[in-house]
């Protein structure tokens, strides 16, 4: 068997069930959790895989155990739980998704009363009661009660048409024709019933909410290739897939093309720029395809850290009207402060919807870059390397701008070069982009055998 993981930070407690993360655990942080909040509500809910219901017993037996009452909403994208955490007054949330992570794996999200992720402050406190075991029990006859809620995915699809941003009368005078790719995950019903409600025709596949994923979670092309047939097959408008837990959203053209989920951002900050000015913000692992269609909408931009609570903290910081992460990540902060792939699907057809081009011709016109991103196990000494890499990234790349906040990012003349370890897996991930395929390339294997 491999080396137990539970990889700890503010995006969650994540690992592989049975090999580093089991329900003891998982019902001490609830019950960790639930003694730091001390009293009031907390919103559980969960994505559709199959250690998800185990998990979520756990969570709520710890939670209850301390006296916290307990708002059960079922099977939900995580920005449910969020919108669940604000518009009942709780005083926090869980959700139970390991995001786009294999079958295997699975993780603990936990939100405070804003419906945001905790704070690096709040995760310090909650880990070290979990530490200390310091769980402020009560006798039976205080323990938190449990109720279930099952209509906040409709109250989150009302939430997202109610959005100024989207031209819904447009969307549906286009009738569009979209496959959907839920992985069978917990996106599977609100992403077609929010896409049926703009008008659209929707084909689904993979959305029988069973959490038996058919192929690798991760909403990148190399995943996405049933899901170009089905375009192509159907004469659809286009194709979209999420991740299990529906935070993420990426597209397929008309011509069954995959876009990659970067442009989903681009078009979404688009979108949004178009009908009123403000900041944007964004992550040191997105594309220069939004920094560029943004400062050509008269947008300032900044660059956070990877995470979405990163994000979200600059966001709040600059006062930001729109952003995210560039794995399909859009963060809208007047509807809710979090990743979401209803509203990134429904900015998508309102801009496609306005500038009246099929997909493929609307990517066109958006800066055209070439962007590898590929990932590696972590080696011993790789903080080694990267002190190493770093004082040679001259001679392999010419003069650059080096940014520090997360692993290293080099800009340069042509590109930028990422090199940083992951928040959700025990790899580390390397994106490059410039403006030439062949140097992409290059560059990529040139890096790669560096740190092999």
């Amino acid at each position: 068997m491999a080396k137990p993981v539970l990889i700890k930070s503010t995006s969650g407690i994540r690992g592989i069930v049975g090999n580093g993360l089991d329900p003891i655990i998982v019902t001490r942080y609830g019950a960790a959790f639930g003694s730091m909040l001390k009293s009031g509500k907390v919103v559980v809910g969960r994505d559709s895989r199959i250690t998800g219901d185990m998990m979520m017993r756990a969570v709520i037996s710890g939670l209850t155990s301390v006296g916290i009452d307990v708002v059960d909403v079922g099977i939900v994208p995580t920005p449910t739980v969020e919108i669940a955490v604000k518009g009942l007054k709780a005083i926090g949330g869980v959700c139970i998704t390991a995001s786009h992570n294999p079958s295997q794996w699975n993780a603990l999200k936990f939100f405070n009363k804003t419906g945001e992720f905790i704070t690096p402050a709040e995760y310090t406190r909650l880990n070290n009661i979990f530490e200390k075991q310091s769980f402020l029990y009560k006798p039976y006859n205080k323990i938190g009660k449990v109720t279930e809620q099952a209509d906040w995915i409709e109250k989150h699809i009302n939430k997202t048409l109610a959005v100024k941003f989207i031209n819904i009368q447009a969307v549906k005078r286009k009738k569009f024709k979209v496959v959907v790719d839920a992985v069978n995950g917990a996106g599977s019903i609100a992403l077609p019933q929010m896409l049926k409600k703009l008008g659209v025709k929707v084909i689904e596949i993979n959305c029988d909410n069973s959490g038996k994923f058919v192929h690798e979670p991760e909403p990148i092309p190399k995943n996405l290739k049933q899901l170009q047939r089905a375009v192509k097959k159907y004469k659809a408008d286009l194709g979209v897939a999420c991740d299990p837990d529906a935070d993420r959203l990426a597209m397929v053209d008309e011509k069954g093309q995959p876009i990659g989920e970067e442009l989903t951002l681009t078009l979404a900050v688009k979108e949004v720029l178009r009908k009123k000015k403000g900041t944007t913000v964004i992550n040191l692992s997105t594309s220069k395809a939004t920094e560029d269609i943004a400062r050509m909408s008269g947008s300032k931009v900044f660059y956070s850290k990877v995470g979405e609570a990163n994000v979200v903290q600059m966001m709040h910081a600059k006062k930001a009207l729109i952003g995210g992460e560039g794995n399909g990540g859009v963060i809208l902060p007047s509807f809710h402060a979090g990743r979401d792939s209803l509203i990134a699907a429904a900015l998508v057809l309102s801009c496609l919807a306005n500038e009246n081009k099929p997909l493929s011709e609307l990517v066109e016109t958006l800066p055209k870059y070439y962007t590898i991103k590929t990932k590696a196990a972590l080696q011993n000494n790789f903080k080694a390397r990267l002190v190493k890499f770093e004082k040679g990234a001259g001679k392999l790349l010419g003069k650059t701008k080096i940014d520090r906040r997360d692993g290293l990012r080099f800009d340069f003349a042509d590109g930028w070069v990422q090199v940083r370890t992951s928040n959700t897996e025990p790899i580390f991930r390397l994106i490059v982009e410039t403006n030439d395929q062949k140097l992409t390339d290059r560059l990529t294997k040139q890096v790669i055998k560096f740190f092999s």
